[in-house]
């Protein structure tokens, strides 16, 4: 006689059920966009970080119910000034973009006429908006070899898998030139003065461009004629007015970079199986416990991390709250090697530090230079 429930392994739960649970059964997923994403391999090793956003998990809404609220963000301004310039270089069918595609990428090309092709990438959801956009630089691209015909993708969907998961990224532009070839168009509302704008800001854009470059290439590895480009145009207001100005990118370093720190991220699944069944990252769970759930997934904070994440300021205070050496950056970290706590830095520059170990002894050699010059300084002779 049979038994009832049947006897045999219990059902397994699916990731994709695993990452629903984790962000709460009522709260939809939040994609990554190309910006997280260069945050992210800007700091690979944090396990958090990519569990949360693997998963959807909107930071800004947890942190809020952490009770740190993230203090950065674009205004509604720049973002309807952004949206009005981006609106003004794409008008009249992109011939402005195309324009100034050609005159700092296009050598050896014929400038785009009348006839340059602007192909709808409209479909339902993320997925099938990828797929269109996949089938439309397939089908530029045979035009392109074919009649020399330039296409604008205005804000085309492309996939890319991190840590195992896919996400879906959505660049300004997407240009196929004449020849076949595939560059990719950032459009910042921040200026360009005389011919050069904020390096701090072009660096951000590149970082963000590799991210788009790299899923690029993963469609282009499918098509033997694409070729995409490691320059890409960096499209932005001319001095203070509202006229559009360009300068092309070199984001081969960029791309290098990410590359390499996102194939160094731990995989989502392997982040998700190792915590206990139940946790949940719900921002309308209670905090105490919301609390428990992230300290529950390795962090690796930095200075730097206020400006690119949500949870920075919660994970700076839990930072802060264990004397970790982390809150004074990375450079600090990696000089004190096995010393992990301020006190244990302090202990050693004091001279109680183990002397076979050279760290304790260079940074109490370090207290007595820096004693012995306070003291000169103060003599009044």
């Amino acid at each position: 006689m049979s038994s009832y429930p049947p006897s045999g392994p219990p059902p397994t739960t699916t990731l994709r059920q695993r990452l629903a649970d984790l962000r709460g059964p009522a709260v939809p997923p939040r994609p990554l966009d190309a910006r997280a994403l260069a945050a992210l391999a800007a700091n690979p090793g944090c396990g958090r970080r990519a569990l949360l956003d693997g998963a959807g998990v909107d930071k800004t809404a947890l942190a809020a119910a952490l009770g740190s609220p993230a203090a950065f963000g674009q205004s509604q301004f720049a973002i309807v000034r952004g949206n009005s310039f981006e609106a003004r270089v794409k008008g009249d069918g992109g011939a402005e973009l195309l324009r100034l595609v050609h005159e700092h990428l296009g050598a050896g090309s014929e400038p785009p006429g009348p006839g340059a092709h602007v192909p709808d990438l409209t479909a339902a959801g993320p997925e099938g908006r990828a797929a269109r956009t996949a089938l439309a630089l397939r089908e530029a691209t045979a035009a392109a070899v074919a009649d020399g015909t330039w296409t604008l993708l205005d804000h085309p969907m492309l996939a890319l898998e991190v840590a195992g998961s896919p996400a879906y990224l959505e660049p300004d532009a997407v240009v196929v030139h004449p020849d076949g070839r595939w560059t990719v168009v950032e459009i910042k509302s921040f200026p360009m003065i005389d011919g050069a704008a904020d390096a701090a800001k072009v660096g951000a854009a590149a970082r963000q461009a590799a991210v788009y470059v790299l899923a690029l290439e993963k469609t282009a590895g499918k098509l033997a004629s694409a070729v995409v480009g490691h320059t890409v145009l960096l499209v932005c207001p001319k001095d203070f007015s509202n006229l559009p100005a360009a300068s092309p990118v070199d984001i081969r370093r960029e791309r290098a970079v990410t590359r390499r720190q996102l194939e160094r991220l731990t995989r989502v699944e392997e982040l998700a199986a190792a915590l206990p069944e139940g946790l949940s990252f719900d921002p309308a769970r209670p905090a105490e416990e919301l609390t428990e759930a992230v300290s529950a997934v390795s962090a690796a904070y930095a200075p730097e991390c206020l400006a690119a994440c949500e949870l920075a300021f919660h994970c700076r205070e839990r930072a802060r709250a264990a004397d970790a050496v982390t809150a004074l950056g990375r450079s600090v970290r990696g000089e004190l090697g096995t010393l992990t706590t301020v006190e244990e830095a302090l202990a050693a520059a004091a001279g109680s530090g183990g002397p076979d170990d050279p760290t304790a002894a260079s940074l109490h050699h370090a207290a007595r230079l820096r004693a012995e010059a306070l003291e000169a300084a103060a003599c009044p002779c």
